[in-house]
């Protein structure tokens, strides 16, 4: 089998969420015997630019390990705006769209969202090339987008929802990471039958149970301290706000220290309104290299996972299963039935709390401070759980099997719509500049 590969980062360049998932599957299908090309940008994530080594070129072929690589254009806006982040995903588009047409023949296409418009990539190389194309839905656009506010223009939230819904049916498969997110899909009209969950997974063989006291933690003067640990983006569906009220709240306890690790969009701002606050008991570093993730997460007492309110349903922190697999407990700021509160009551593993609530995040990690057995049954619990449901292993083989049957019984999407879908279908392309290059 040969599949197309579409994402937006790929080794080197790996953001915390996404790239090493789609690494590990497409190493995974390689090793299994698939042929693997991937289609995506220039490095550049969380930076002002593409990396240097890459910069000047429109495309670049590359190899990784036994996957082919095909790297093309990205605008990388200097200021981080709205309307620069579209322009940054819509040059891949383009860019992309275009490398995809000289990467010879495939018999499927696995596109990675986030950004939504990817799904337009292939949809035209579906089309173009005759083969069918499954979408993994990482976020649910533009609800996210709609419900932080990013998102305010009535006429851009309705383009933007009949591209979901365009993007959607006529993929082949939707790839769910949750069960909520299923509901929210079939809310939509999407046929059941199109969708499959598979959660995302962690390499448990990576990131592993090590001792509290390790390298990473005395070379950064964590011994002695209880630390709450936020690892990942720090971006406006985060809400790092609560983190710092609740950092607030226990100033006055030397012995306990937030850490924030990662970068975002909104990193500055929550550094600046750290600073404002005079808070001393929070300590910001970049992101880590990849090998000392394992001994990051060995060196927290606790790992935190804040969401803005009514974010939690449309999406789902992949960090959540690294801390599991760390055999750490978390307090999780989030709405009350979203998909991590359900895994914490159902495991054992974490306690959740309101979001943006910062005197109920510090008071949970007080209580936790005080039971540290409590503490430890808890990351036990987690660790077990992801050992036997987000293996790599385990779910990496799903997709594949899924793949596999999609070639064997594939059919031409376009075929199965109604005249007034097709209809609907025609007002976007017409939207989204497609007239006169793509027709029924």
């Amino acid at each position: 089998m040969k599949i197309l590969v579409v994402s937006l980062y790929y080794d080197p360049d790996l953001c915390q969420a996404n790239g090493p998932i789609i690494r590990a599957l497409c190493n995974d299908l390689t090793d299994a015997g698939h042929e693997v090309t991937v289609l995506t940008s220039f490095p550049h994530y969380n930076c002002d630019a593409v990396w240097p080594e890459f910069r000047r070129k429109l495309f670049q072929r590359d190899r990784v390990g036994k996957v082919r690589v095909i790297r093309s254009y990205i605008y990388v806006p200097r200021t981080r705006s709205i309307f620069g982040r579209v322009l940054n995903y819509l040059s891949f588009n383009l860019s992309s769209t275009l490398a995809g047409l000289f990467t010879g023949k495939q018999d499927v296409i696995f596109v990675m969202s986030p950004p939504l418009t990817i799904g337009l990539t292939a949809y035209v190389l579906g089309l173009i090339k005759r083969i069918p194309y499954c979408y993994n839905l990482q976020d649910i656009w533009p609800e996210v987008a709609v419900r932080l506010g990013i998102m305010r223009n009535r006429i851009v939230t309705r383009f933007f929802e009949r591209l979901e819904k365009f993007i959607y049916r006529h993929s082949h498969k939707v790839f769910a990471i949750s069960e909520e997110f299923r509901q929210n899909l079939t809310g939509k009209g999407i046929p059941q039958s199109k969708i499959e969950v598979i959660p995302n997974f962690v390499d448990t063989g990576f990131i592993r149970p090590l001792d509290r006291n390790n390298r990473f933690s005395r070379e950064n003067g964590l011994n002695g301290k209880f630390v709450a640990l936020y690892a990942g983006n720090i971006g406006l569906s985060q809400g790092l706000e609560v983190v710092l009220d609740a950092a607030g709240e226990l100033e006055d306890r030397e012995d306990v220290l937030f850490l924030v690790v990662g970068q975002g969009i909104s990193r500055d701002d929550v550094l600046a309104e750290a600073a404002r606050r005079g808070l001393k008991n929070i300590r910001f570093m970049p992101l880590q290299p990849e090998k000392d993730v394992p001994l990051l997460y060995a060196s927290c007492d606790i790992a935190l996972i804040p969401l803005k309110r009514g974010i939690a349903q449309n999406s789902l922190p992949c960090k959540t299963y690294s801390i599991m697999a760390g055999a750490r407990a978390f307090i999780a700021s989030v709405d009350e039935g979203s998909h991590v509160w359900k895994l914490s009551e159902q495991v054992g593993c974490g306690v959740c709390v309101p979001p943006e609530d910062g005197k109920a995040l510090a008071d949970a990690l007080l209580k936790l401070k005080e039971d540290p057995h409590l503490a430890s049954e808890m990351g036990w619990k987690g660790r077990r759980f992801v050992e036997s449901n987000f293996s790599r292993e385990a779910n990496t083989a799903r997709y594949r099997i899924a793949l596999e049957s999609i070639v064997d019984t594939s059919v031409d999407p376009v075929s199965t719509l109604t005249a007034e879908q097709l209809k609907e279908d025609r007002s976007i392309r017409n939207s989204a500049g497609l007239t006169g290059f793509i027709q029924d």
